[in-house]
């Protein structure tokens, strides 16, 4: 088979792709010779390149993956033989492959494909992702159907070397051992992990103990020394040493799986054959692949992680000169200055250095940064045992992977009252990535949580100022900021703190309308409020609310919530709550998301089909009054 073609540019206009032009369906795919694949690969990488150069998205993982998309669809019939994609970074290719090579432009778009695999979306989809580590899970629930209902169906886990970290991952291991599932596990790792010098002996060695030669002599040989325990014992021993001698098997073989491998995952014919001898095998078959992040396009082999997504290709002339501070920037910062002045703080991340800022800190402080990858549960209780021991620790965590955690934040850090402060990055609607990327059910999930307080900054001077307050809170704390950039009120350089628990007026007015916005929303209500003569409160509290202020307002003509959060049990029930408890009758009008996932597309679009925007929140406050 010839050898990768290799690309050092994005394509600027719409390639030549003769025979993934044909393929709209795995069937075609499979119609065609073995010799032919590595064509399909090269045009399918080249396509990569030209959509997401267009549409913007995940990148270097699809592109890691295109000869093992194409080795799996030709070698399993799918959708009838189901393929489960963990996370689901990398699954670009399978999308072009399975019929939506056309709709892959409008990827990420409203109206548009998602950006990972979603059930609704195709049949191929058989398992819909966003989050890390549950393609094990799923697919053994697929296999104990397929084994109750006496189907023929194979499945195929297929999972990356970060997501095999988690916790989750191993459970369902261990799972599908002990229930003998017919199963197949790939583990894609791109960790360029295999030595060059010996990946060739590796490679012939996985083909010949994946062979069905090698299979029947070992369950014969088995069976012949069954009546003989210690020869059996002797024989199974010696079969691990063997192969841990030249693969890490040994830790899966223990588990209780048939591993084959590390092979190289862009020899595509290779693939092919092994995939092919182990498709047919009983019993849980674990396969590990070694692939390249960005493969076949050389910029993103040398940096993967720039490279893990980008946006749309822009002219010179578009880009920003001087890009304003994300929130990220400004608490990488305030980290680092923090850590200055106060030698106990440690940072910890569940593998979101780079999303959450903290490249400088991990630089200027190596000794006091923590990575666990993927193992928010970790992270979390890895920062309550830190705190038990004097120390401050600071969890930076995305809020959608925060629910992975909601039990250690209860059990490990709040239940025992530890000074745990978790700086909540991507709160609110996220745009393109869609609802399993939303962080909109936090307010929720930990004002129930007895003594921890809630930060809702509504800028970015307004976020290192409640960083600061919460990091000096002694007890559980969260500061909660959006994804990107704020309205441009930027901080000084100080580490001032404020009261917990008291909100600022930024606006006073005359109409009896008093608006209560909550974090982002901040803004978008000033406009509202100088249209309306509303005054306006910046809230900047979740827990515990300013009292003060919301008994100060009790008798307003109308109060108004504001927050971009599910409206159940978000901050406006807890406005709520208050004046209920208090005996208050007020005419309350909350204002948050509606009970649906929403749909991915661009924040702002997103934000005014929710009626969170300026407009939406006017005509709510109109419609109310009218």
């Amino acid at each position: 088979m010839p050898s990768m073609k290799l690309f050092h540019t994005i394509p600027g206009e719409r390639p030549n792709i003769p025979l993934l032009e044909g393929i709209n369906s795995p069937h075609v795919l499979r119609s065609l010779n073995r010799d032919q694949l590595r064509q399909v690969a090269d045009e399918l990488r080249e396509y990569l390149l030209y959509s997401v150069g267009i549409s913007g998205g995940h990148f270097g993982a699809g592109l890691g993956v295109v000869e093992l998309t194409v080795a799996l669809h030709f070698c399993y019939d799918t959708p009838f033989d189901q393929l489960v994609w963990d996370v689901g970074h990398q699954a670009y290719p399978h999308k072009v492959l399975t019929g939506r090579r056309e709709q892959l432009l409008t990827i990420r778009k409203e109206g548009g494909l998602a950006a990972f695999p979603d059930r609704k979306e195709s049949p191929y989809d058989t398992f819909g992702v966003g989050h890390s580590s549950t393609s094990i899970s799923a697919a053994l629930g697929m296999a104990l159907d397929a084994k109750l209902n006496q189907s023929s169906r194979r499945h195929v886990a297929v999972i990356g070397d970060g997501a095999l970290t988690a916790g989750l991952a191993f459970e369902a291991l261990n799972h599908a051992a002990s229930e003998k599932a017919n199963m197949l596990v790939v583990l894609n790792d791109n960790d360029m992990s295999i030595s060059r010098n010996v990946g060739g002996i590796r490679d012939y060695l996985a083909k010949l103990l994946s062979s069905k030669a090698y299979t029947r002599s070992r369950d014969e040989a088995r069976k012949l020394l069954e009546p003989l325990p210690p020869l059996a014992q002797f024989a199974k021993k010696t079969e691990e040493h063997l192969k841990g001698m030249v693969s890490p098997a040994t830790l899966f073989e223990e588990i209780g799986f048939n591993y084959i491998g590390p092979i190289d995952g862009h020899d595509l014919a290779g693939l092919v054959t092994t995939l092919q001898n182990m498709r047919d095998l009983p019993g849980p078959q674990f396969l590990h692949v070694v692939t390249q992040k960005g493969c076949g396009f050389v910029p993103a082999e040398d940096d993967p992680i720039k490279y893990h997504a980008i946006g749309k290709l822009k002219a010179k002339s578009d880009a920003e000169a001087t890009p304003k501070p994300t929130y990220s920037n400004i608490f990488g910062q305030w980290l680092c200055d923090m850590a200055e002045t106060d030698s106990r703080l440690v940072g910890i991340t569940p593998a979101m250095r780079e999303g959450s800022d903290l490249i400088e800190f991990s630089k200027r402080f190596p000794d006091r940064y923590f990575d666990v990858a993927i193992a928010e549960q970790h992270a979390v209780c890895l920062g309550a045992g830190f705190a038990t021991q004097n120390t401050k620790p600071v969890v930076a965590i995305y809020s959608t992977f925060l629910q992975r955690a909601y039990d250690q934040v209860i059990h490990d850090v709040c239940v025992q009252g530890l000074d745990v402060t978790f700086a909540i990055d991507r709160a609110g609607l996220v745009g393109e990535d869609g609802p399993t990327h939303a962080g909109v059910y936090d307010y929720a999930f930990l004002r129930t949580l007895p003594e921890i307080v809630i930060a809702a900054p509504s800028s970015e001077a307004e976020c290192r100022l409640l960083l600061s307050t919460c990091y000096q809170h002694p007890g559980p704390a969260a500061v909660r900021y959006p994804r990107g950039q704020g309205p441009g009120e930027l901080p000084d350089a100080s580490l001032n703190t404020v009261d917990v628990g008291r909100a600022i007026t930024r606006r006073e007015g005359q109409s009896g309308i008093v608006i209560l916005a909550f974090g982002s929303r901040v803004f978008e209500a000033i406009t509202v409020s100088e249209q309306l003569d509303a005054t306006l409160v910046d809230m900047r509290w979740v827990k515990p609310l300013d009292e003060a202020i919301l008994a100060h307002h009790a008798d307003a003509k109308l109060i108004v919530t504001v927050e971009e959060h599910q409206r159940m049990g978000g901050a406006g029930s807890a406005v709520g709550e208050y004046y209920n408890d208090q005996g208050m009758l007020v005419n309350l009008l909350s204002l948050g998301l509606p009970d649906r996932y929403e749909a991915h597309g661009k924040p702002d679009a997103m934000l005014s089909r929710a009626g969170l925007d300026a407009t939406g929140i006017r005509s709510a406050i109109e419609k109310r009054l009218s």
